[in-house]
């Protein structure tokens, strides 16, 4: 007898259905096709093992799994409750009411039935909704991630057994139903660090303000104990709210990578990630034997913040330049290529020199001739291009520690934010791919970054003074830009440009000594 039902494979942030078929018949032995993995392979062992803990049996016969289309590779072992339903039904050991057809199944058995949690059901589910199924059996520790797809029956089932009386009709389960919008609007502002609780750095939080509003990215210089890494943390508290779209595609890749946790659900704030200076290339990028998502399309539509910069290996850097500049990353093999989103703010640290207190205010720096410039010279000229601000932070006076003046909050800050991002909006409506300043080609920041005869005898000056490199122009132009749309100025007036000139402190010449 043949028995079928579907599954879904996986591939970069989306998935594919699987066709699954199991039929019983004379002869010997257990088959399974259709380019499957390992972990596939040793499903016969996990659903025998089931089958016998529920007092059902393996077929002494002839069993074939069929895995369809044959040509797509089957990974991991969420197929095991799908086979070990079909086996139990092509071998005429149960009788169904329901269709197994009508479902999509997937599930990790353990030897005593119970069910494991799986990866990537955010796209499995809206696959499966998209292709019209009836419902979607899965994990319990999984159906609240499942659940936020509407218009599909969630069934969250705790062993095989649950799932044997559900499409017997011996058990109703009720799909579980989210409010998906509810659930998003209640989270949008669920974060734990705070502006307020920040005392003094009003410069760097200023500087943090003009990163949100034109989605610039920044590197921050400065002594050990500074402030760096509590500013960073801070920042996607003031950039603006997630849309229900961007929360789904941040879900998604969280989901595919195994990142979500249990019985997670939507992820509706913009998520922060911070990764270690031994990371490898394809961990921080993305790829591997089974590609899998890399921190910085974690980090899509949220920041990526990479502390003590020049510790990295100069190789994890450079990977990073391509996908800065496209929004995704694209990772090809021999057979296949898989592509994913990676639209993220970066926010770096770096001590000024490897002691740590070079141009410090009270202490006194120890580094040799020539040591503060090789010392950054481990990060490239072509990464350094790609970011927008560079900020010189400075340590806290015990005066401005303790004193209990009241601070501006995230709130505040971020309202300016978007009220910034809005006039960016229209300014794009029509540009495809182009949401924020900082995302501006260099020929349309000659059309929207127009500034007077008098700005522009200031920025001469200043570059040549300064000794600004020429990449610090067009950046320059793009940050004036925004401190323009903070202020609600419809052009670029001379203080945006003075502004704007102090964060590019890399830039000048000398700088290292």
């Amino acid at each position: 007898m043949l028995a079928k039902t579907y599954g879904s494979a996986v591939h970069g942030v989306g998935a594919t259905i699987i066709t699954i078929e199991v039929t019983v018949a004379q002869g010997l032995h257990f088959f399974m096709v259709g380019l499957p993995d390992s972990a596939v392979k040793e499903s016969e062992q996990r659903v025998e093992s089931s089958l016998k803990y529920f007092g059902y049996r393996m077929p002494r016969q002839k069993v074939v799994v069929n895995l369809a289309p044959a040509d797509i590779r089957k990974e991991g072992s969420s197929y095991d409750l799908p086979i070990g339903l079909c086996v139990l039904q092509a071998s005429e050991q149960i009788t169904l009411e329901r269709n197994l057809e009508d479902y999509v199944i997937m599930g990790e058995l353990s030897l005593d039935g119970k069910l494991r949690p799986i990866k990537g059901v955010l796209p499995i589910a809206i696959e499966a909704r998209k292709r019209g199924f009836k419902g979607f059996i899965l994990p319990a520790e999984n159906a609240p991630e499942a659940a936020i797809v509407n218009n599909l029956d969630v069934i969250g089932v705790e062993t095989m057994m649950d799932a044997v009386e559900y499409f017997e009709g011996k058990k109703e389960i009720t799909p579980l139903i989210t409010d998906t919008r509810e659930l998003f609007t209640t989270s949008q502002n669920a974060y734990d660090a705070d502006f307020a609780h920040v005392q003094g750095q009003e410069n760097i939080k200023r500087a943090m303000e003009i990163a949100a509003a034109g989605g610039h990215n920044v590197i921050m210089i400065g002594p050990p104990g500074a402030g760096k890494t509590m500013l960073a943390k801070r920042l996607p508290s003031i950039l603006p709210p997630l849309s229900l779209h961007e929360a789904l595609e941040t879900t998604k890749i969280h989901s595919v990578a195994g990142k979500l946790g249990h019985r997670a659900t939507l992820i509706a704030t913009r998520p922060f990630r911070s990764p270690h200076h031994t990371i490898s290339d394809a961990a921080l990028v993305g790829g591997g034997s089974f590609p899998q998502p890399g921190e910085i399309s974690l980090s899509h539509n949220g920041v990526l913040f990479l502390d003590e910069l020049p510790e990295f290996k100069r190789t994890a850097l450079e990977v990073m330049r391509q996908p800065l500049e496209e929004r995704k990353v694209s990772i090809s093999r021999a057979k296949w290529a898989v592509e994913f989103p990676a639209n993220f703010m970066l926010i770096a640290s770096m001590n000024p020199c490897p002691c740590g207190y070079y141009n410090h205010p009270e202490k006194e720096c120890v580094c040799g001739p020539g040591v503060v410039q090789r010392y950054l010279n481990k990060i490239s000229g072509p990464l350094l291009d790609r970011i927008d601000l560079h900020v010189e932070v400075t340590p806290v006076s015990f005066d401005q520690m303790t004193a209990n003046r009241p601070s501006e909050g995230s709130e505040t800050i971020r309202e300016r934010v978007i009220r910034a991002r809005e006039i960016q909006t229209k300014r794009f409506g029509e540009q495809s791919g182009i949401y924020s300043n900082a995302m501006m080609p260099s020929q349309m920041v000659k059309e929207v970054c127009v500034i007077s005869p008098a700005g522009l005898t200031l920025l001469k000056t200043a570059m040549e003074r300064l000794g600004l490199s020429a990449r610090a122009y067009d950046r320059i132009l793009k940050v004036s830009r925004t401190i323009a749309d903070l202020a609600g100025a419809e052009h670029i007036e001379i203080e945006h440009l003075a502004e704007a000139i102090q964060y590019r402190s890399l830039d000048r010449e000398n700088w290292a000594g």
